[in-house]
């Protein structure tokens, strides 16, 4: 039978391309739905907290990759000073209490709470497989989960992924959540070896593919050195500086800023939309579509990461 998943905060279709799991989107951006729109993925353009299982009875996988913005290093770090609120919340909503989520400093924080809304709420069988995913400083968020949703019935595996170990040409760390009502939940095994500074590219675990570098993903640039302010709070002397025979930086909706240069120091021509979304693990082909695209292709879930988790959920 052919799966048919809810997908939460859905993004641009970086889970869904990459999961392979055909159902339908629900997200709020406009530009984020224009591109869903030119790529051909159902979508409900609307406002997560509105909706619930009963609208999508034949869901039988539920994913979600909620707002990120509070509890990223880069944002202003309001969830993640609210971490012992959120757990509290989901230990409430556990027990079927009510919840007040105006307490929440940040209307986006509480929107975490959200994939736990939908898989607790009654409704006739529950989800056969749940994936879940943010950014690291979430991830006792996830195992306060884990605690409700196998007192549900489900076996529940989260962690920290890297992404390169899964393929992904770029090194990004993201908090997962993966939960099955039938057989024993696990995290994606690592595809690829670890990115270490220094260590080359076909080094390592043999029983391991390599890393991806920019180049095996943008070998029409030639060689390159990509030039980042991410995580320097502005600092010149702090920059980054990654060769295209690396991995790229976390890709963020800042990629469009990164210079690049030349192995001569020449300026070059900085990514271009579909390049920056090759490096999320999208085609090159993808439609990008309505405006500030790069903060769409920093907020998706990597294609390949995708992918991994749909295997170890469904599989």
């Amino acid at each position: 039978m052919t799966t048919q998943a809810v997908h939460l905060f859905a993004g641009p279709g970086g889970l869904e391309h990459g999961a392979q799991l055909p159902g339908v989107g629900i997200e709020l951006d406009t530009n984020t739905v224009a591109t869903r729109t030119a790529a051909g993925l159902p979508t409900v353009h609307g406002d997560v907290t509105k909706y619930g299982p009963a609208d999508f009875p034949d869901a039988t996988v539920l994913t979600a990759g909620p707002p990120c913005q509070t509890f990223t290093i880069a944002g202003d770090g309001s969830g993640r000073a609210e971490l012992d609120r959120l757990i509290a919340a989901v230990k409430r909503m556990g027990a079927r209490d009510h919840v007040d989520t105006s307490v929440f400093a940040d209307p986006r924080t509480a929107l975490i709470l959200e994939p736990l809304r939908w898989a607790i709420e009654d409704f006739e069988h529950g989800y056969n497989a749940i994936i879940l995913e943010q950014v690291p400083q979430a991830l006792p968020v996830w195992e306060a989960y884990a605690e409700v949703l196998e007192g549900e019935g489900y076996s529940v595996a989260t962690g920290v992924l890297r992404t390169e170990q899964h393929g992904v040409p770029q090194t990004r760390r993201r908090a997962v959540l993966v939960a099955r009502l039938v057989g024993e939940a696990r995290l994606p095994a690592p595809t690829h070896r670890p990115y270490r500074k220094g260590v080359p590219q076909h080094e390592g675990d043999p029983a391991l593919l390599p890393w991806v570098s920019m180049a095996d993903v943008l070998p029409h640039r030639g060689p390159f050195t990509v030039i980042s302010n991410y995580g320097t709070g502005g600092d010149p002397r702090n920059r980054g500086r990654r060769t295209s025979d690396q991995p790229a930086f976390t890709v963020t909706g800042k990629i469009s800023r990164l210079r690049l240069i030349d192995p001569d120091g020449r300026e070059l021509p900085r990514l271009t939309h579909a390049e920056a979304g090759v490096l999320q693990g999208f085609p090159a082909d993808w439609p990008w579509a309505g405006s500030d695209v790069a903060q769409q292709i920093g907020n998706a879930c990597p294609v390949q990461l995708a992918a991994a988790l749909a295997a170890a959920a469904t599989n």
